[in-house]
């Protein structure tokens, strides 16, 4: 059983409300979103393990079993080259379950016509392998999902 941590605080509402059909229908996997309070913040490592992908908005945790976990800042903010994002952590860095990776402010992602809404999902999962999933408000580190 692996336990993934809120990357940051919020609101945990489902992937079904995240705007973007990729993660919304599960695409990549199962998990759930987090509405992140609207101040500059510090995205959270989910798991113990290493950084196998590393970009300003988004990043992948591949722990000891092969369980990778994405955490995803935002909607289509990959579209902003990494402006307003601060990189604290490298690829390849091995990294403790909330540890500090990411930089950023969704408030100044969300005053740019995006949605701050961060995915957190279990990469190549079976849908049925995610539960115990958090509802309502989560702090960074917080339990937010069981993976089996």
């Amino acid at each position: 059983m692996t336990t993934v941590l809120a990357p940051v605080a919020g609101a945990a509402i489902g992937l079904s409300a995240v705007p973007d059909p990729v993660f919304s229908q599960a695409m990549v996997g199962p998990g759930t979103a987090i509405d992140p309070r609207r101040e500059p913040v510090e995205a959270l490592a989910p798991i113990d393990g290493t950084i196998v992908k590393l970009h300003p908005h988004a990043y992948v945790v591949v722990g000891d079993d092969g369980r990778g976990v994405l955490v995803h800042l935002g909607i289509d903010t990959v579209q902003l080259k990494g402006e307003g994002f601060r990189l604290l952590a490298a690829e390849g860095d091995r990294v403790r379950a909330g540890q500090p990776v990411v930089a950023w402010d969704p408030a100044v992602v969300e005053a740019g016509g995006r949605s701050p809404v961060c995915p957190v999902v279990a990469l190549d999962a079976v849908r049925d392998a995610v539960g115990g999933i958090a509802e309502g408000s989560v702090n960074a580190g917080d339990a937010l999902f069981e993976w089996a």
